[in-house]
């Protein structure tokens, strides 16, 4: 399975590249297309695992002025 995140910036926010950065530093790939950013769980993720995920991405933005969101396939 796969999350994919999508972010939506603002110009009174964080650089995209800070952005970029500090998701890559939590295990998050950048990739072109439909999504920004995916993850790539390797296995099925419970349900646990997913907001433990999403609580990590939500600590790396703060501050940071963006939006985001995410899903799991």
């Amino acid at each position: 399975m796969k999350t994919y995140l999508s972010v939506t910036f603002s110009s009174e926010g964080a650089p995209p590249s800070e952005v970029r950065d500090r998701l890559m530093q939590i295990g998050l790939k950048a990739v072109k297309g439909n999504y920004d950013f995916i993850y790539d769980w390797g296995k099925e993720p419970d349900l646990e695992m997913l907001l433990t995920l999403a609580d990590k991405v939500h600590t790396a933005l703060k501050g940071m002025d963006v939006l985001f969101s995410l899903e799991t396939i």
